[in-house]
């Protein structure tokens, strides 16, 4: 939870000013995984089938995603 602390902090910062050639620098979001950009692809599971998903992603210590990922370079092999 943020508290007033932390607002008032954010505040102060936005009022000083931010330095546009460190953000870039810094980068934002996620680290790339590859040379190009990725895209997202919406894909429609069934309960059952998002229920398998996380039991291997739960055992394997992988994110959804993840999981997904090796599911498909799996496939692709």
């Amino acid at each position: 939870m943020v508290d007033e602390e932390q607002i008032r902090q954010w505040v102060d910062e936005a009022e000083d000013g931010y330095d546009v050639e460190e953000l870039k620098r810094r980068g934002r979001g996620r680290p790339g995984r590859g040379s190009e950009p990725m895209q997202v692809v919406a894909v429609r599971l069934t309960v059952e089938e998002i229920a398998a998903l996380d039991a291997v992603a739960e055992r394997e210590h992988l994110t959804r995603s993840e999981a997904i990922r090796r599911a498909l370079a799996n496939f692709a092999a």
